[in-house]
């Protein structure tokens, strides 16, 4: 036997490895070379696709039917609401918006011009938005509008609904949204030009830019005073209705800065006291005069506080207050800001109103031809407001406003006394004023531009 072919026991040794544990690792290998040629051998080879089975199912599916389902179609849209919505355009007419809302419906435009609530629609303002309901006839079903006077107060709902074969008309105080909102402005040109920039975003209503001139128009002539550069801040309040603005409120605070000098101005009215808010300066110093020299815009003076031949009895005694002639329905202001303590008809005065003033001042209004809205015993009055309309009711020969100064109940005449400028804030209310005011000191800080200069605040003359 060739000695080179025999395989003996020694020589396997010899292969596997001269050492016991390079012998032990290679067996393990041979075994499992072993084992894995063993699985290859025995296992099955995958089918020929081509050799697997096919079998055919097939199905009738019944397809719908179209004319049903049309007709059902038909039957749903019978009888189906639209709800548009519309914007008052410039120079619109009552038919104009109910043919843009889709109305097709003399019945409900005859309500509208005829019925006195509903008429309201009519005198929307441009921009304001209007919602109807319809049958698909054009038919009004219902109709829904926000209606602003011409003071921008109050704000009512105004909502128009088909009962019947006829309508009724509903209106309510709106629920509105309070929002505060600031502004900064450069004048470049002029102050109108500068309320109408865009420059953030945001046109000043033009209320705000009327209440900015007259609160700082004791220090500063608007025709004339405006320099390039001048700038302004300016804070107040607006108010919205599902998103939607709906008018703006009152500046809150102002900054003015006209040739190197600012004037500020803030409002403040403590939720504590009677008397009503104001315009203080950051010190707390009122700036509003405490009693308006005339409760009647533009009327002259008939008869002061004075002795004098009263017109009815032709006796000779004292005139005890100052008549201002003026045609019948002219408003007649509240002089200063109070609470109504009388409201009612009395002897010669007529129909008479008057109002508590801070201590002990008091002013009464003679004559009228009718009340304001809403003045009624306790309500709460400020400088301005409207409490009545000039008449000639009780011991008058002319339509005109009887209008008495009284302290302590007792008719005095204005002119000759010393009258504070308001009453003075106490010291409870001077530190909740304080409060409030760095409030707004800090929201102009923030409007300021970066690393400008140090402002010089000026005195503001009470009005």
């Amino acid at each position: 036997m060739n000695p080179t072919n025999k395989f003996t026991s020694s020589r396997l040794f010899s292969l596997l490895g001269s050492t016991r544990k390079a012998r032990i690792v290679s067996a393990s290998a041979l075994l499992l070379a072993v084992c894995a040629f063993g699985a290859a051998g025995v296992a099955p080879l995958a089918p020929d696709a081509a050799d697997l089975p096919v079998k055919s199912v097939s199905e009738e599916i019944a397809l719908p039917n179209l004319s049903t389902q049309i007709a059902a179609l038909e039957q749903q849209q019978t009888g189906a609401h639209y709800v548009r919505e519309e914007k008052i355009r410039g120079g619109d007419t009552l038919a104009a918006l109910l043919t843009r809302l889709g109305i097709d419906d003399a019945a409900a435009e005859h309500f509208i011009k005829k019925d006195k609530l509903a008429k309201g629609v009519m005198q929307l303002k441009n921009g304001n938005r209007v919602q109807a309901q319809t049958d698909d006839d054009g038919n009004l079903e219902w109709l829904h509008a926000t209606v602003v006077d011409g003071k921008d107060i109050p704000v009512r709902n105004i909502s128009i609904t088909r009962k019947g074969d006829g309508f009724v008309a509903t209106d309510g105080a709106a629920q509105l949204e309070r929002r505060v909102e600031m502004h900064a402005r450069d004048i470049n040109s002029t102050l109108f030009a500068a309320t109408d920039s865009s420059e953030d975003g945001a046109k000043l209503p033009d209320s705000i830019v009327k209440q900015l001139v007259e609160m700082f128009s004791t220090n500063i002539d608007f025709r004339s005073d405006l320099k390039h550069g001048d700038h302004f801040n300016v804070v107040y309040e607006t108010f919205y209705q599902d998103g939607e603005f709906v008018r703006a409120g009152r500046i809150l605070a102002g900054e003015f800065t006209n040739r190197g000098t600012t004037y500020q101005s803030v409002w403040f009215e403590d939720p504590s006291s009677k008397q009503g808010g104001g315009y203080y300066s950051f010190d707390g110093k009122s700036l509003k005069k405490a009693f308006l020299k005339s409760p009647i815009e533009f009327s002259r003076i008939s008869s002061v506080f004075s002795m004098r031949v009263d017109p009815v009895s032709g006796k000779w005694q004292q005139h005890k207050g100052t008549d201002f002639p003026a045609p019948v329905g002219t408003p007649i202001r509240a002089a200063g800001d109070g609470v109504v303590d009388f409201v009612g008809t009395q002897n010669g005065y007529g129909n008479l109103v008057v109002l508590n003033h801070w201590s002990n001042y008091s002013t009464a209004y003679a004559h009228m031809s009718r009340f304001g809205t809403g003045i009624k015993k306790g309500t709460k009055v400020s400088q301005g407001d409207v409490i009545g309309y000039v008449g000639m009711t009780g011991w008058s020969t002319g339509a005109h406003l009887h209008y008495e100064f009284r302290v302590a109940g007792q008719a005095k005449d204005p002119k000759t006394l010393n009258v504070t400028a308001q009453a003075p804030l106490t010291a409870a209310e001077l530190t909740r004023f304080r409060s409030y005011a760095d409030d707004m000191t800090h929201r102009f800080a923030l409007l300021r531009p970066v690393g400008s200069a140090p402002i010089r605040v000026a005195s503001l003359s009470s009005k």
